[in-house]
């Protein structure tokens, strides 16, 4: 099968997963790329295009029931999108790009079970998030999400529940909005220097628009969280290796 069509499927597959258990999917985008060797330049601004839609569907769907923090997330966001934007214009070398990416997918395998975990224990909302923790948190993500073509929201979200700052459907609806808008960032910042978004985008669009949708709507009700995320901790854990070491 032509890669261009297996990536279609492949995106679709993961933006029904991620999106199932409230996440965009940057990082299981990054996964199918570098599984079927997309070429590293080529790699960033197709995540955050998908990132971006994705993301749009999970923020209209938590913000419209109510599961947010506008006073943290305004914090955090402010920091971040100048940074995001920087780290989009950024571009690294293929082998540093590789090095680092495959570290951050086998670092998002981890960040998945601590985040499912934190979900787990219900963590109560005990304290409200001081500014100055917020803007070195927001700027820390928001660089290194452009550096790589992600939204962050796989470090923000154990990040706030972990402190208590706002309870588990409040952070999704946090990370979800933060995602999007980080994403735009750096993606502007990609475009603003100049460089190309692969001609074939459209079709992995299409195609994560109605994963991101099905996901989302349906949840994960014929199947156990368990097996989804552990299929996607498989998935994150062979990418990252592959981008290390072949």
């Amino acid at each position: 099968m032509d890669s261009t069509y297996l990536a279609l499927i492949l995106f679709f597959i993961v933006a029904v997963l991620y999106s199932s258990v409230g996440h965009a999917g940057a990082s299981g985008y990054l996964a199918i790329m570098a599984l079927l060797s997309f070429a590293p330049d080529t790699i960033k601004p197709i995540s955050l295009t998908l990132n971006i839609v994705v993301a749009a569907i999970a923020s209209f769907n938590f913000i419209r029931k109510g599961f947010f923090d506008q006073r943290l997330f305004l914090i955090v966001v402010s920091a971040s999108i100048p940074f995001s934007f920087v780290g989009g214009y950024m571009q690294l070398a293929p082998e540093l790009f590789k090095l680092i990416a495959g570290g951050f997918l086998i670092l998002s395998a981890g960040m998945i079970v601590f985040k499912t975990s934190l979900n787990s224990l219900h963590k109560d909302v005990n304290s409200s998030m001081p500014m100055l923790h917020g803007i070195i948190i927001g700027s820390v993500i928001g660089l290194f999400s452009g550096l790589i073509g992600v939204g962050g929201g796989i470090f923000l979200s154990p990040i706030i529940l972990l402190m208590g700052w706002a309870s588990v459907k409040q952070t999704s609806g946090i990370a979800a909005l933060f995602i999007l808008l980080n994403s735009i960032s750096a993606l502007s910042g990609h475009i603003a220097a100049y460089r190309y978004i692969d001609t074939d985008i459209y079709l992995w669009v299409i195609a994560v628009v109605l994963g991101g949708t099905i996901g989302s709507k349906h949840g994960t009700s014929r199947i156990d969280n368990r097996i989804i995320l552990s299929l996607l901790v498989i998935v994150l854990l062979t990418a990252g290796v592959k981008f290390l070491f072949f």
